[in-house]
């Protein structure tokens, strides 16, 4: 995994978020009770930290929802047994949404990806309802198995991604998609 690659992804980088081996916090929400495992680092997401993830020797992960709640990347956070068909299916549906800027990445776990959707400034409502339509469109053609990002039905501290491992798969549309 280069820079590079991590580049596209247009991170918040103000701060970045460490796993601890205990709970943190324990956040009441919507009347459901969420235990934090991480610990939000007020420093820059820097390449050492980053490094040091890529090593194994810390797990972090980063917002995507930044100070002035604008989204950079809308989230298919992937967790089933089948990423090869679960791709060809989520790339077939985004291009035909017109969204042509989009990159798979593997996570930690073997078989689980994470798209991101390169949407730019988008307001976090937006990128939420964006978010529910792809999902239920995705969901029509085969089983649920994938979380969207970001998500009304979590805390903020929820709202975030471990960073991921390795590039999976990348697409840059053309220019002459029908929703330039």
């Amino acid at each position: 995994m280069t820079a590079m690659d991590l580049k596209l992804i247009k991170m918040v980088s103000d701060h970045y978020w460490i796993k601890r081996d205990t709970v943190v916090e324990k956040i009441s929400f919507k009347g459901r009770t969420f235990y934090n495992k991480f610990e939000k680092v007020n420093a820059p997401l820097n390449q050492n930290v980053i490094n040091q993830h890529l090593k194994g020797e810390i797990t972090v992960a980063h917002s995507l929802v930044n100070k002035h709640n604008k989204v950079e990347n809308i989230v298919i956070d992937y967790n089933g047994r089948d990423p090869e068909r679960f791709y060809h299916k989520a790339q077939l549906l985004l291009r035909e949404e017109g969204f042509i800027n989009f990159t798979a990445y593997k996570t930690h776990t073997e078989g689980h990806l994470h798209v991101y959707i390169h949407k730019g400034h988008t307001t976090l409502s937006e990128a939420i309802q964006l978010g529910k339509m792809i999902s239920m469109k995705l969901a029509a053609k085969q089983p649920k198995q994938w979380k969207m990002f970001p998500s009304a039905d979590v805390p903020d501290s929820y709202n975030i991604l471990t960073l991921p491992y390795e590039v999976y798969a990348k697409e840059r549309g053309a220019s002459w998609s029908k929703h330039m």
